[in-house]
């Protein structure tokens, strides 16, 4: 990991200005008060870590969220028997970590770490509150954010309780495509989607050799392609939109 230490209010105008420019684009803070980004983007400290290093850790203190520059972060939990469970992959562009800043026990309640080589800014705890008590525009928008994440994690939540493997993973497959087209790309491991789904790696693996067997997919470990949208339609129920 690199960094420079530059101390507090000192940060170069051409970095706040990228920093703000930054926060601005992110859908998150659309709207949100131009003095209130500007103010966050003093504070911002620029690190860069290589692929695979930890950024924090589970039980950390919350110090500082992240915006990501560029690369990637994953966000993770470990289970107790070790197995690793990938939560959420954050690009550039993406805030990380936002809501601990406001979690009253302060501590991260995810492990995070970069995928490829990725440069992030750090906006301090202290910053974050700050600016949500002098601009109550961008605590209002955060909050809004929050609620609708707690919204689409609810029904994600009830969507796997009430549907089965193959319902479970059409509607994953047909909601990448919806973004990148008819070649996919799995964010994470097949074992990482497994436990996303609620389903055994096994289980998944065995589903997916059925479905290229019969013309509706093609492809291995992470890269598909999507030959028959319509097959995987049929097995999505009505109103399924969980992702």
């Amino acid at each position: 990991m690199t960094f420079i230490n530059v101390p507090a209010g000192h940060v170069a105008a051409a970095d706040c200005a990228r920093v703000q420019a930054l926060l601005a684009a992110n859908p998150l803070l659309s709207g949100a008060p131009e003095a209130a980004l500007a103010e966050l983007a003093q504070h911002a400290r620029l690190r860069s870590h290589g692929d695979g290093q930890t950024l924090f850790f589970e039980g950390d203190a919350a110090s500082h969220c992240l915006l990501v520059e560029s690369g990637a972060v994953e966000v993770l939990r470990f289970a107790a028997c070790g197995d690793e469970r990938m939560l959420h992959r954050f690009g550039a562009g993406d805030l990380v970590a936002e809501a601990a800043m406001f979690m009253p026990h302060g501590l991260y309640p995810m492990t995070a770490r970069a995928a490829g080589p990725t440069r992030v800014w750090r906006l301090p705890r202290t910053a974050v509150r700050a600016a949500c008590e002098r601009h109550p525009a961008l605590a209002l928008r955060l909050l809004e954010v929050l609620s609708l994440r707690l919204y689409r994690r609810v029904n994600e939540v009830d969507w796997l309780t009430r549907s089965n493997t193959p319902q479970r993973l059409a509607t994953y497959v047909l909601a990448l495509a919806g973004s990148q087209g008819e070649r996919i790309e799995l964010p994470t491991s097949q074992r990482q989607l497994a436990a996303r789904l609620g389903v055994r790696a096994e289980t998944l693996s065995r589903l997916l050799a059925q479905w290229q067997a019969r013309g509706w997919i093609r492809g291995e470990s992470r890269s598909w392609r999507l030959c028959d949208s319509n097959a995987l339609r049929r097995l999505v129920p009505p109103g399924a939109d969980p992702f």
